[in-house]
């Protein structure tokens, strides 16, 4: 079976060109929906990737019709391929159906992996100099040194309960409990 998948980024926007295309190029059937590429909630592609079979095709007008990032694209025609399930670009004329078409994606997906480690290696050496810097990444505490000092002070009168001391800081248990274990 030859299954389609068409997406929009707004309701505005209209998928006409897309189906006509999937229709020329024989899909028996389309998914449709309007929504970012790059969230994941896509519902109608959930179910497009549910249907498709052994020995199916899953076609697109356009590789960024289907995801936004070559990561997402990647983990998505490899579990494809993986369930032998054939992949296919109308515009890019990607065809993981032909020993040509496997060469392009498997070179896409190379790609992709090359650019996750550069990332990965920059953001290291970016926060190993941070570090070297003296600057600690992540979000700045909700209690300061000296507000936890006071709160540990406060629950040392058995009278006072966590969750009132929390209020009182205008924090969760939780917070405060993370607060105290850094004193």
């Amino acid at each position: 079976m030859v299954i389609g998948y068409a997406r929009v980024s707004t309701s505005e926007q209209d998928t006409a060109l897309q189906l006509d295309a999937l229709e020329a190029s024989g899909c028996e059937r389309v998914y449709q929906e309007a929504g970012s590429g790059a969230s994941r909630e896509r519902p109608e592609l959930a179910k497009c990737l549910d249907t498709v079979r052994e020995g199916d095709t899953l076609i697109v007008w356009r590789l960024d019709r289907l995801g936004r990032s070559l990561k997402d694209l990647v983990e998505i025609i490899t579990e494809l391929e993986g369930r032998g399930v054939g992949f296919k670009s109308l515009t890019e004329t990607i065809d993981t159906t032909s020993a040509g078409g496997k060469l392009v994606f498997h070179i896409f997906a190379g790609l992709a992996e090359f650019e996750r480690t550069l990332i990965q290696e920059r953001t290291r050496a970016g926060l190993a100099a941070a570090r070297a810097r003296g600057r600690n990444g992540g979000r700045p505490r909700k209690l300061t040194k000296a507000q936890a000092k006071k709160a540990s002070a406060m629950l040392s009168d058995l009278s006072i309960t966590k969750t009132e001391v929390a209020k009182h800081f205008g924090v969760t248990r939780a917070t405060l409990n993370k607060s105290l274990e850094c004193l």
